[in-house]
């Protein structure tokens, strides 16, 4: 097959008002942390672990995309609604699973023991990735992260919103001030500081916030517009695909500190959205039915995957067998959460929105009734 070197245009992925492909995405990285967990030795090299880096990445990318294409439909971002639609999408299935997982360790008498006794008041606060030892709800630190960086920058697009001119520029410079202070104040410090490890996270979550201002703005997206097109978009997911297979000798070379890889392995991945937005076999591929559906239900099963082990450790040992089985109980879990939790409350959250945006109209009309 003979690929086109067509590059994508910026009126084309500005008309995109979704994108499969970074679903399909979502569901390989969830996969691949299931499988570092439980797959033993078999998928050391993979080094799934990382693959959260990659989520973090395309959190940036996505919030920030939506908020500037609201920013331009609307002339503002809305807080209110960035804010519903993040609590009613994350909130019930994360305390339904913690309150789920509380009661099967008072259950089997080890609440106390297990230390989630200890992290509860961190957890119910999401100051998950501040509980530095193991409970029975170790993957929900992630969370932890990514609603601190809710708090932040969405008011920080808010506040520059309001600049008269050079918007783009002032958010690039605070966002690239982030990186800059990750990669040259923090990541030093890193290997023995708590703090500055943590950093390290938030550095993956602006690099996709970088990659989304960048993209939306017409000479940004003219740096990256050679990546787009569909036989350059193939070798820059092979080049991803080596760069995941070279993060253990990677981190072996920059001293054994996983710290150092991440803003290494989350430009690599910002590279790989560029190829993932864009026509051609790798969004294909990445669209393809199997996977969007694992994709749409990729949270919930990132957070069951620990109560799935616990059943699948019943029959199998750590291996690939029990990698795979993790992931189908697993899979299971997330579609009840699917159809009976995340789904209406994501449309309860819109109701509440619609009934937002309707009660002005209704308040400017009343004093129209009661003349």
């Amino acid at each position: 097959m003979i690929l086109s070197w067509q590059p994508l245009d910026h009126a084309e992925y500005r008309a995109s008002s979704w994108f499969p492909g970074l679903t399909g995405l979502r569901a390989l990285a969830a996969l691949a942390v299931v499988f570092f967990h439980y797959g033993g030795p078999a998928v050391d090299r993979l080094q799934g672990w990382i693959a959260v880096q990659l989520f973090f990445v395309l959190s940036g990318f996505l919030i920030t995309t939506l908020a500037l294409r609201e920013e331009d439909r609307t002339g503002l971002v809305s807080l209110r609604g960035f804010y519903v639609r993040r609590v009613f999408r994350i909130m019930p299935v994360y305390f339904l699973l913690l309150g789920l997982t509380a009661l099967a360790v008072t259950l089997a008498g080890t609440y106390r023991s297990s230390r989630l006794a200890d992290a509860m008041p961190f957890y119910l606060v999401f100051g998950n990735e501040l509980v530095d030892y193991n409970t029975p709800y170790p993957t929900s630190w992630s969370l932890g992260v990514e609603e601190k960086f809710y708090l932040v920058w969405p008011a920080l697009l808010v506040l520059t919103s309001f600049a008269k001119t050079g918007k783009t520029a002032l958010r690039l410079l605070i966002g690239g001030s982030v990186v800059a202070a990750v990669l040259f104040g923090a990541l030093p410090l890193a290997p023995s500081h708590q703090g500055a490890s943590l950093s390290v996270h938030y550095c993956s979550l602006v690099i996709g916030c970088l990659l989304a201002l960048a993209l939306h703005h017409p000479r940004g997206f003219a740096v990256f517009r050679p990546l787009t097109s569909p036989a350059a978009a193939v070798l820059g997911a092979a080049g991803f695909c080596v760069l995941q297979l070279s993060v253990k000798p990677l981190g072996q070379q920059l001293g054994g500190h996983w710290q150092f890889v991440v803003p290494i392995y989350a430009a690599g991945s910002a590279l790989l959205l560029v190829a993932v937005v864009s026509a051609g076999p790798v969004r294909r591929l990445l669209s393809s039915r199997p996977l969007t559906y694992l994709g749409d239900r990729s949270y919930a099963l990132y957070l069951c995957q620990t109560g799935a082990a616990g059943v699948t450790g019943l029959v199998f040992p750590t291996g690939l067998g029990k990698a795979v089985a993790t992931c189908a109980v697993a899979l299971l879990f997330a579609c009840g959460l699917r159809r009976w939790v995340e789904l209406p409350a994501i449309a309860f959250g819109r109701r509440l929105l619609d009934k937002g945006e309707r009660a002005p109209a209704a308040v400017r009309q009343e004093p129209a009734r009661v003349k």
